[in-house]
């Protein structure tokens, strides 16, 4: 390690210290694609650098107390609830004449019959007294030469299992399914408008009934071009969306949720004003307070009428009328938007991911020994400054948000012996609002894991079946996506919905109503 202390101090430029941290830098990558490299090759490496330890409990917590248990570990009747499908007595082998039976033990064998099932209908032809000619109608369950179950399947497979189109095939056609590959990727993806519209119904209902909103995205290349998957959630619902921009303006055409206008009110003007929009344009938009224009075509044509060209002014404009549109519609301006900080997010009532803030520290790597250990010694303070901020959540007291509120404005303003470190304590602090909303909104998480937990599943499934060809294929896998997440979050099995709603049995209550009832329960 380089110690910045053998330098005479004449030398320690900005720029000499900044070179010495990019070297050691560069340093810790090399190593680390050595590790990577020699894990390729099956050669033991060094040890991972471990995650954030924010959400880590202490020592003292994870120990386990004596005689204790691991939770989940409880001894439960695993049969007791299981159908029975089939009994089969088994007596003794070798009986003695004239025993007696005097009882019975019961061993309980769970399985699954995977076997073909063809069914022919037979539509029976009628000729009725007066000639006329009348024919047998197939069940509504039946849709095409495939039932329900079958086609139930293939979505299973695909959009839980992740298992690719070629693979579902040749699987079908071991169990003995004459069915050719382009019908499988039809089942897949056709006729599918009822799911979109259940798919839709879910963020309405889920911005709805929510106090906040996790927020992310992540790379969803389409047709051979990059675009973004963005992910909208929290623990009622989820839901994904792919397009090709991540802007503010792509976040709220989907906040929208399905409405195409844009709307010029109080609350579009008031952000226009707020991003240093020229005064002579902003005047001309308020003339036209509370004006609705119906398409993307009907407002850049308004653009062009009030002579609004530049592209920043243009950019501008349109992120305010959006905002405007989707105030206008419901959003709650009470709702809070929690992200990781990238910029497309920053609207409205926003809070910032603690995990994410911290890495900003975490990254640094010391050029010395006492570098290393100031580091160190900021992490372990705002470790503690964390869980202090996650007791406060479960007992909130104005006395203990005025003693945080100053423990933050120490912490990240604190001199160390390393400049970069100091700056980036600086960067961290300038977002001090965000971070700490969770002291005025104590019902909201102080990270963003929970999307990116959700978003996981769907870059699961570009690793596994690559990137989507047509707009059908990336509409259906954002789709389902969506309804199997908030189907796991709502406690209802994602094999019984796709039955349910293949079947048009009407059994399981539509998603979005299912999502209003458990927040009314919470």
């Amino acid at each position: 390690m380089i110690d910045p202390g053998k330098i005479p101090e004449e030398e320690k430029t900005p720029l000499v210290i900044e070179l010495l941290h990019a070297v050691q830098t560069l340093r810790e990558e090399v190593h680390r694609l050595r590790d990577e490299i020699a894990r390729l090759k099956e050669h033991k490496g060094r040890p991972k650098i471990p995650p954030s330890r924010l959400e880590k409990d202490t020592k003292e917590k994870r120990k386990k107390k004596k005689g204790g248990k691991r939770p989940g570990s409880k001894k439960r009747s695993k049969t007791k609830d299981l159908p029975i499908h089939e009994t089969i007595p088994v007596p003794p082998k070798d009986l003695p004449a004239g025993s007696t039976r005097v009882g019975h033990d019961d061993w309980i064998v769970q399985g699954l019959e995977i076997r073909l099932h063809n069914v022919c209908y037979e539509l029976e032809i009628w000729l009725t007294p007066d000639g006329k000619v009348i024919k047998g109608e197939l069940p509504d369950s039946v849709i095409g030469h495939f039932d329900t179950t079958l086609r139930s399947f293939i979505l299973q497979q695909y959009n839980h299992g992740h298992v690719t189109e070629p693979l579902i095939w040749e699987e079908l056609l071991d169990f003995g399914v004459d069915i050719s590959s382009g019908q499988v990727s039809r089942i897949l993806t056709e006729e599918k408008d009822a799911f979109h519209l259940e798919k839709e119904g879910v963020l309405s209902a889920g911005l709805e009934v929510s106090d906040y909103i996790n927020v992310d995205d992540t790379g969803a290349r389409h047709a051979g071009k990059n675009g973004y998957c963005t992910h909208i959630g929290n623990e009622f619902f989820a839901w994904f969306e792919s397009t090709g921009s991540k802007s503010r303006i792509n976040f709220l055409q989907l906040l929208r949720n399905g409405h195409g206008d844009y709307v010029i009110n109080e609350d579009a003007l008031s952000y226009i004003q707020r991003q240093s929009f020229p005064q002579p344009l902003l005047a001309r938009l308020a003339e036209d307070a509370a004006k609705h224009l119906a398409t993307a075509a009907d407002w850049k044509q308004h653009l062009e009428h009030l002579g609004i060209k530049k592209d920043r002014h243009v950019r501008i404009a349109t992120e305010g009328a959006l905002l405007g549109s989707v105030l206008h519609h419901g959003f709650s301006k009470a709702l809070v938007i929690l992200s990781d900080d990238a910029g497309q997010f920053n609207i409205l009532l926003h809070a910032l991911c603690w995990i994410h803030a911290e890495r900003t520290i975490h990254k640094l790597i010391g050029c010395s020994d006492e570098e290393a250990k100031a580091i160190e010694a900021i992490r372990d303070r705002i470790w503690q400054f964390y869980r202090d901020l996650k007791a406060y959540k479960e007992m909130p007291k104005e006395a203990t948000k005025v003693a945080l509120e100053k423990r933050f404005d120490e912490i990240f303003a604190t001199e160390t012996c390393s400049a970069v470190l100091d700056a980036a304590l600086r960067r961290v602090a300038r977002n001090k609002e965000e971070l700490l909303l969770v002291l005025d909104r104590p019902d909201i998480p102080l990270h963003n894991n929970l999307s990116e937990r959700d978003i996981r599943e769907y870059v699961k499934k570009r690793k596994i079946s690559g990137s989507t060809r047509s707009d059908n294929g990336r509409r259906c896998r954002d789709t389902f996506t969506s309804l199997k997440k908030t189907c796991r979050k709502l406690g209802v099995s994602f094999w019984g919905y796709l039955n349910d709603r293949v079947s048009n049995a009407g059994a399981i209550p539509p998603l979005p109503d299912l999502i209003r009832a458990r927040a009314r329960s919470a």
